[in-house]
């Protein structure tokens, strides 16, 4: 499981991991995966990132996932309990799911990317790939490879290498990006992922579905 205490903060100067671990700023990491230096960006702006949703709106029970691409545990559910509960609980009108991914890493943030240039549509299918190959890009040694690997992804969901190499080069929304997650983890308290807000009580670890569904049903009662 991942705590915050890895987690991302946004310096003035550019984007800094806890422990003085640079990010996109460091300009040999960067260059060497064609991103940009987020030092250049302009201001963070969180309120210009959406929640990506599924489900009805109206339904009786809020579940909000916080989980990292490059999280082992957050895999774990995504791949072996997630489109079960989607089937039981989303797509039968009982949960509002919104997922909102949570940056402890640089790659976790470019997946981010990836997964959100795809479009609203076609997120959960990135997703989906990007879980079930998490093992194979997100362990890389170098970060011209994770990029390389990431592109890949986005191309299995159908974007262009133009569309791509824009999308891993827009130091804005990467700045924006984080910007949201830190709101979101003040406001929610979010310290380890994965982590689930089901009706405003928070519940952390990777769950089986009976475990999330006892959770989500007694939200409902």
């Amino acid at each position: 499981m991942i705590t915050r205490r890895n987690a991302l903060t946004l310096a003035g100067i550019g984007l800094v991991a806890g422990g003085g671990f640079t990010l996109l700023r460091d300009t040999e990491m960067g260059a060497a995966a064609g991103l940009p230096d987020l030092g250049a960006a302009n201001a963070q702006d969180a309120g210009a990132i959406e929640d990506i949703t599924l489900g009805d709106p109206n339904a009786p029970v809020k579940v909000v996932e916080y989980a990292s691409y490059t999280c082992p545990h957050c895999a774990t559910f995504h791949n072996n309990t997630f489109k079960e509960f989607q089937k039981e609980y989303i797509d039968s009108g009982k949960v509002h799911f919104t997922y909102r991914e949570v940056f402890f890493d640089r790659y976790g943030l470019w997946a981010a990317m990836v997964a959100r240039c795809a479009g609203a549509d076609r997120y959960f299918g990135v997703a989906d790939l990007l879980y079930q190959t998490q093992g194979q890009w997100a362990r890389q040694g170098d970060a011209a490879s994770v990029a390389e690997s990431l592109k890949r992804v986005g191309a299995q969901a159908g974007l262009t290498p133009d569309a791509l190499d824009a999308c891993l080069q827009d130091a804005d929304m990467a700045q924006n990006l984080v910007a949201w997650y830190e709101a979101n983890a003040e406001e929610d308290n979010v310290r380890s992922t994965p982590s689930f807000l089901i009706n405003g009580e928070m519940h952390s670890g990777s769950m089986s579905l009976s475990q999330i569904g006892a959770l989500v049903d007694d939200a409902a009662s």
